[in-house]
């Protein structure tokens, strides 16, 4: 079981009390000992799609936006736009030096850290989380280009968030799934302008059809190779691992080496416009 304040909701623990704070360190420190490890995981596989939507839109120099749905203290832009691991997150994040700093201290020493490891390639970031705090956290250190607190599920978009979604060319997601409903991706394509493709890592434990319906009413195919999955963390304990055995047996999948050994994993799906898949190919 991990240790700190955790809540297990319906079977899957949360940790609200890490989500929102003003810094990531205890987001860091909490999810460690679970080896959390998704963002790792979507890191080759958001570069190489940002790639694709670029080539296969005309986008000059990979200057796609990309907008991060959930993306909490901006791991996902911190991955996709600079040189650097999520392990070494972990290490900056946990280590002495970061214990020691105020908020405002680790803000001033973050902008550094990532603007010495910027890629040239960087593309621009919007982030989209309920959690204001970590949202304006990753403003302040230069992870977003623009980053909005709003929660889609419960409320129509802002006019600001209308406005970048229009310029968004790919969605991404790792870690939303379940907590984001087929609701906030319809608020968001109904903004849309430019050709979207949708990026999500999504649990086992979850079922996605719904959203993939969605998508579909704005013209998106939706592909996904089950054979291959990610692993997201460990469990929590016992009772989680039951619940998410039983989850996953409820979404059609079997759990036979995968949940049953103690972890939770995802399936990959990505979502384009038909006419990009026959200049792209499958996803694989």
């Amino acid at each position: 079981m991990v240790q700190g304040r955790s809540s297990i909701a319906q079977g899957k623990s949360r940790f609200d009390d890490i989500y929102d704070e003003p810094d990531p360190r205890a987001y860091f420190r909490t999810l460690a000992p679970l080896s959390y490890e998704i963002p790792h995981q979507a890191q080759p596989v958001f570069r190489h799609t940002l790639a694709e939507r670029a080539a296969a839109h005309g986008a000059g120099g990979g200057q796609v936006t990309v907008l991060d749905v959930c993306c909490s203290y901006g791991i996902n832009a911190a991955l996709l736009n600079h040189d650097v691991t999520l392990d070494e997150l972990y290490a900056h994040y946990t280590g002495r030096e970061a214990e020691s700093l105020t908020t405002a201290e680790l803000i001033e020493w973050d902008k550094q850290f990532y603007a010495e490891r910027r890629r040239p390639e960087a593309t621009p970031a919007i982030g989209l989380d309920s959690a204001g705090r970590a949202v304006d956290y990753a403003l302040a250190v230069g992870l977003l280009d623009q980053g909005y607190a709003e929660n889609l599920e419960q409320h129509a978009p802002s006019p600001g968030l209308r406005r970048a979604v229009a310029e968004t060319g790919l969605i991404t997601v790792t870690g939303g799934i379940g907590y984001i409903t087929s609701r906030t991706f319809d608020a968001l394509m109904q903004s849309a302008r430019l050709p979207v493709w949708v990026s999500a890592f999504v649990l086992r434990t979850v079922p996605y059809q719904p959203v993939i319906a969605g998508l579909a009413r704005y013209g998106l195919v939706t592909e996904s190779d089950q054979s291959r999955t990610y692993p997201q963390r460990l469990f929590t304990g016992l009772a989680e691992r039951r619940h998410a055995v039983e989850q996953t047996l409820l979404t059609g999948h079997d759990p036979s080496g995968l949940e049953t050994r103690g972890r939770y994993y995802t399936h990959l799906y990505q979502s384009r416009p038909r006419a990009a898949w026959a200049r792209t190919g499958t996803n694989s």
